[in-house]
């Protein structure tokens, strides 16, 4: 998947499939998840967000099953 880099002390970068409805953020320590069923629009607020940070963990991290692919 691709993935666009992002300001962020923690997030180095987020992707999205809209087919699969799955989003994928990296981290600066490596790791790689994807989130399974996060809508669009989920994507679209984390690239809007002024604190990348914040938005993951308001809106995603421990909202949509995900699994670490890195």
């Amino acid at each position: 998947m691709d993935r666009t880099a992002v300001r962020s002390s923690n997030i180095r970068s987020v992707g999205y499939d809209p087919q699969a409805s799955v989003l994928e953020v990296e981290f600066h320590s490596g790791g790689v998840y994807q989130y399974y069923g996060a809508p669009e629009h989920i994507y679209q607020g984390f690239m809007r967000a002024p604190s990348k940070g914040a938005y993951f963990h308001d809106y995603t991290k421990d909202r949509y099953p995900c699994r670490q692919v890195r």
